[in-house]
């Protein structure tokens, strides 16, 4: 198994760097070239959203991304520092009140429609998003 992990100050301009190096790793983990524009877009999104929580909450830990690569799968796990809330269940999820619960949600929802695979958990120590892609084996070339 191997992980490459990727911290950078929460600042917007390092998002497009979080976004390249995570589709170079995906590309050569075996995820489907039809699929990395979405691993990009999903990654974006997901640090995009990191940063957000990280600049409102005051936060000057760095947002971190962890690439994972497992046999038969590829995952992207993008992690923030904020301390969610915990929510009585049927409560809608977020950090805060009105503007940022829906923005958190609207972000949430345009990764989950772009990554089959999501898992989101949030607590006093901070959140998480995995996403996880399928991978194929790379074809031997015979010579």
């Amino acid at each position: 198994m191997a992980t490459v992990e990727l911290r950078f100050s929460a600042q917007p301009e390092h998002v497009r760097t979080a976004r390249l190096v995570a589709a170079a790793v995906a590309r050569r983990a075996g995820v489907d070239e039809a699929v990395l524009d979405e691993v990009r877009l999903a990654v974006g999104e997901a640090c995009s959203r990191a940063v957000g929580l990280h600049q409102s909450g005051g936060i000057a830990a760095p947002v971190t991304v962890m690439l994972i690569e497992e046999e038969k799968q590829f995952s992207i796990e993008v992690g923030d520092e904020v301390r969610h809330a915990q929510h009585a269940p049927g409560d809608a999820p977020g950090v805060g009140g009105g503007v940022e619960i829906e923005e958190d949600e609207m972000g949430l929802a345009v990764i989950s429609g772009l990554v089959d695979d999501v898992k989101v958990t949030a607590g006093e120590d901070g959140g998480l998003i995995r996403m996880t892609w399928p991978t194929t084996p790379p074809t031997a070339v015979l010579a």
